[in-house]
């Protein structure tokens, strides 16, 4: 006769915790943004190292001529439902942004330059990705000095090593 052998509760109470996430930033609109902030400041606010990658036009997040006049992409955007269509529309954009930040502002959540800070100061690191700034002829000087450094892919999954990796 076979003996049954207990298996491990694959439903125990203890559940695996994340220590570091890693947030790839590959779209320069606010709603492209905006969630990599959110989510890095969570990270923080949860104890969970962060780090955020900025690459092709989420750079605009970090560059100084830049990241002060970040707009809602609203042609081409499923998530605008019914204004997609006006989203050609002079002055659209700006007046869908302006609605946007209206409403991130009565729940307290800051510009981008200033939540730029915020999450820097909570602990987050800030790196730029070296094949964009070169594909866009940019240098160091272009970035917010809260921008650690221009770093490789490879370097970024060195940084991310034992991290979840979040694409926004």
């Amino acid at each position: 006769m076979t003996e049954l052998i207990e298996q491990p509760s694959m439903l125990s109470d203890e559940r695996e915790t994340i220590e570091k996430v890693a947030i790839v930033v590959s779209k320069g609109s606010l709603e492209g943004i905006y969630p990599a902030l959110i989510m890095a400041n969570g990270a923080r606010m949860e104890g969970i190292e962060a780090d955020l990658f900025f690459t092709f036009f989420g750079l605009d997040a970090i560059r100084k001529d830049r990241y002060e006049k970040i707009k809602v992409a609203t042609v081409g955007n499923p998530g605008m439902h019914m204004a997609t269509w006006l989203g050609a529309v002079p002055g659209f954009s700006a007046l869908a942004t302006w609605m946007m930040k209206r409403q991130m502002e009565k729940i307290d959540i800051p510009p981008i330059p200033e939540f730029i800070e915020l999450v820097h100061d909570s602990g987050v690191h800030l790196y730029a990705c070296k094949a964009t700034v070169d594909m866009f002829g940019l240098t160091m000087n272009a970035f917010v000095p809260q921008v650690e450094d221009i770093i490789s892919v490879g370097e970024f999954y060195e940084k991310a090593a034992g991290g979840q990796i979040i694409f926004t």
